[in-house]
């Protein structure tokens, strides 16, 4: 288990820097790079300060070093656009997409395994026809043109849910706030979950060692959920690793569509401002979420399917 562990760390380690090599050297290499936060009416002076600020004027291999030794140190620098260090924007926006994704998953996962298991047990019926046809629309539909239809119907017509912010502070007002972009995000998410548990159920309430449980008299819901469920949220394990990319990339359309400050938004406006120094250290932040998370999903599956830790 120690060197399954010590595999998956070093891979993460690897991962990471790849990830910052390739961002660090596209925005400064690609036109319109860290040079473009020079105004075209900037004088000689001005263009000289500003270079010398962000360290124009020494390689690219130089500047990655110098940023990668900053890095290390927790300094991201300092965003261009508000004058405040990177990493005191991104720990202010962090939470609040840490616990719209967190929700996300946790509803993702639970009706998604339920629906998966009851469609499997009703297979061939209208029930199942009923859920896949869901799943295949939820899949289809875009996420911000169901986000606005979502406005117009709950917060336009019916004045049920807000259509944007956090909430003011209470309980209830966080709820509310959260219940759209929570639904939203669902559909990136969800229909897969359905997908894969169905799939892995019907396979798994075909093997011997079901028959054998029904045989000697078992109840059925004990057969599904305690002998069948095990076994057949293996795969689904594995998928929800492959799940969270897609999540946090629609982060980006939900929090802008519902006004939520979340990372997503932030990225956003990081690329609209041309602030390099925020898109790093997003980028930074986000791709090691997305390697722990695939890390913890790693360790999961080891311990409930313990054939992974020989590959």
């Amino acid at each position: 288990m120690a060197h399954f562990i010590l595999t998956r760390l070093w891979q993460s380690v690897v991962l990471l820097a790849i990830v910052t090599v390739i961002t660090f050297f596209l925005m400064n290499l690609a036109p319109g790079g860290p040079s473009s936060m020079m105004r075209m009416d900037a004088t000689e002076a001005e263009r000289e300060a500003i270079a010398e600020q962000l360290g124009l004027n020494d390689s690219v291999i130089v500047r990655y070093g110098a940023w990668v030794g900053d890095a290390l140190q927790g300094d991201f620098g300092i965003s261009l656009s508000s004058g405040e260090p990177v990493i005191e924007r991104i720990i202010d926006r962090f939470p609040h997409t840490f616990k719209l994704a967190l929700w996300t998953v946790f509803f993702s996962v639970i009706i998604g395994i339920l629906f998966g298991i009851l469609s499997a047990r009703n297979r061939n019926t209208w029930r199942d026809h009923t859920i896949n046809f869901t799943s295949v629309i939820g899949l289809s539909v875009p996420s911000f043109w169901l986000a606005i239809m979502f406005i117009l119907l709950f917060s336009v017509q019916l004045q049920w849910l807000p259509s944007s912010g956090v909430g003011s502070g209470s309980l209830t007002d966080e709820i509310k706030s959260m219940i759209m972009p929570v639904i939203i995000l669902s559909t990136a998410t969800l229909p897969t979950i359905v997908r894969f548990t169905r799939s892995s159920m019907l396979e798994v309430i075909s093997q011997n060692f079901i028959r054998t449980a029904r045989a000697k008299g078992a109840k059925e819901k004990t057969v599904i959920y305690v002998h069948g469920l095990r076994n057949a949220l293996i795969p689904v394990i594995s998928i929800i690793g492959v799940l969270i990319p897609r999540l946090l990339s629609g982060t980006v359309i939900v929090e802008s569509v519902f006004g939520w400050p979340g990372m997503g938004r932030l990225i956003v406006e990081a690329a609209q401002g041309r602030d390099y120094n925020l898109v790093m250290g997003v980028t930074v932040v986000v791709t090691a979420l997305v390697i722990f998370s695939n890390f913890v999903v790693d360790i999961i599956y080891s311990r409930v399917d313990p054939r992974v830790k020989n590959i």
